[in-house]
């Protein structure tokens, strides 16, 4: 589940291991760059941690984020 705060939408993945994490954001970039909007994210051994936020929009949550959460979510 996505969590608001700090002016972001956050939310941590959990895989099996390291290469299952990495082809996950592979699947992300090529989304985000298809919509256009890029995530803050990390990425250590099997967790993704991502954050969204507009920075166009002064560096707060948009319809923007929740489309692009919706589609990783979907992923």
């Amino acid at each position: 589940m996505w969590k608001e705060e700090d002016n972001k939408l956050k939310k941590t993945f959990e895989f099996k291991n390291f290469q299952e994490a990495f082809a996950f954001m592979t699947r992300v970039a090529f989304l985000a760059e298809e919509m256009q909007h890029h995530p803050n994210w990390s990425n250590v051994y099997n967790s993704v941690e991502i954050a969204l936020t507009t920075h166009d929009a002064g560096n707060v949550v948009t319809e923007k984020d929740r489309k692009l959460a919706k589609a990783i979510d979907a992923i």
